[in-house]
């Protein structure tokens, strides 16, 4: 069975998960980007380093970001929102995100990306320290879809 998800389910989606697909545009170039993120019911918030995704949302702070909750090609859920990008520059605005970033559940195995300073995955007392772009995206209009296996399908 298709169907779409209600705004509780799309919150709960958004909310329960790490990783998800940033989309942005600038130039007359589109480029999609998985990105570890949290979320606090308004906002995605996110830390990376300089690079093409940051130059083109500096450009156009228009985005698009997806993410999927995915069992098996039966049972799957999908969030599509669209907001706009902000650079998070002050030292509260700074120290806001990261407390959250530092806080979000994760799997036991994580990578470098995941990783914002050396004491990681404990959080540093000061924050300030820490390099690299903290931004933020108002989630401005979400949408979702889902996929219930209506019975099992086995083929030999």
């Amino acid at each position: 069975m298709l169907g779409t998800l209600n705004t509780i389910e799309i919150e709960e989606v958004l909310a329960n998960h790490y990783v998800g697909h940033l989309g942005c545009h600038a130039d007359d170039v589109t480029y999609v980007v998985p990105i570890s993120y949290v979320y606090d019911g308004q906002y995605i918030f996110g830390h990376t380093e300089e690079g093409m995704k940051i130059t083109m949302m500096r450009k156009n702070p228009k985005v698009c970001f997806e993410l999927e909750d995915l069992e098996d090609l039966s049972n799957w859920k999908s969030v599509i929102a669209w907001g706009e990008y902000e650079e998070l520059n002050t030292a509260a605005e700074r120290q806001q995100a990261l407390d959250l970033l530092y806080t979000r559940p994760l799997p036991y195995i994580f990578g470098k990306t995941s990783r914002f300073s050396p004491q990681w995955p404990f959080a540093p007392n000061d924050k300030t320290n820490i390099k690299g772009i903290v931004y933020r995206i108002k989630l401005k209009e979400k949408t979702g879809r889902f996929e219930r296996a209506e019975g099992v399908l086995f083929f030999a």
